[in-house]
């Protein structure tokens, strides 16, 4: 059977300087330490077995990061970039952002004038009333809460900023 060796990995004195660096300094994550590591080792020739055996990592790890370093080669990016973890794919996004506009909006306006008997907007009475006008079919009172925090929007305190004392 014929031994299966990994693509050489070729780095310039500049590429090898600054994963040395990387790799000893004392605040890097040590997540990229680690694979700035895989680089260096790769370069001097190591296999795969040899890098997992020497870091204590598994031989797919070390597979990987060769292999994405050889893939971003050619590409303008920084060393501390391609060592970075790719984009993931996470959950299409639910609501659009005219609907979340809408919702801040809703929130903005006092509840008296939707016709409800209270003074100041709750993650649910929001809820309700953005599903009770259609905007959106559903959405939960958490959801609306966490929207509302993550965009610094107070409804509680609108009439401060809304009109002036």
């Amino acid at each position: 059977m014929a031994k299966l060796t990994p693509k050489t990995l070729n780095l310039s004195d500049d590429e090898r300087i600054q994963l040395q660096q990387l790799s000893d300094r004392h605040n890097t994550p040590q997540q990229i330490a680690r694979r700035a590591r895989i680089i260096l080792m790769a370069s001097e020739g190591q296999n795969h077995r040899e890098i997992a055996r020497n870091l204590d990592i598994n031989r797919q790890m070390a597979r990987l990061w060769r292999n994405r370093w050889l893939e971003t080669n050619g590409k303008d990016l920084s060393i501390l970039q391609r060592l970075q973890d790719q984009e993931r794919i996470g959950a299409p996004v639910k609501f659009s952002m005219e609907q979340v506009i809408e919702l801040f909006a809703l929130a903005c306006s006092p509840p008296c004038d939707y016709g409800r008997p209270i003074s100041h907007w709750s993650s649910r009475e929001l809820a309700d009333e953005i599903i009770k006008q259609g905007i959106i079919e559903s959405i939960s009172v958490r959801h609306v809460g966490r929207l509302l925090e993550e965009a610094e929007v107070k409804p509680h305190q609108s009439r401060y900023w809304l009109t002036p004392p």
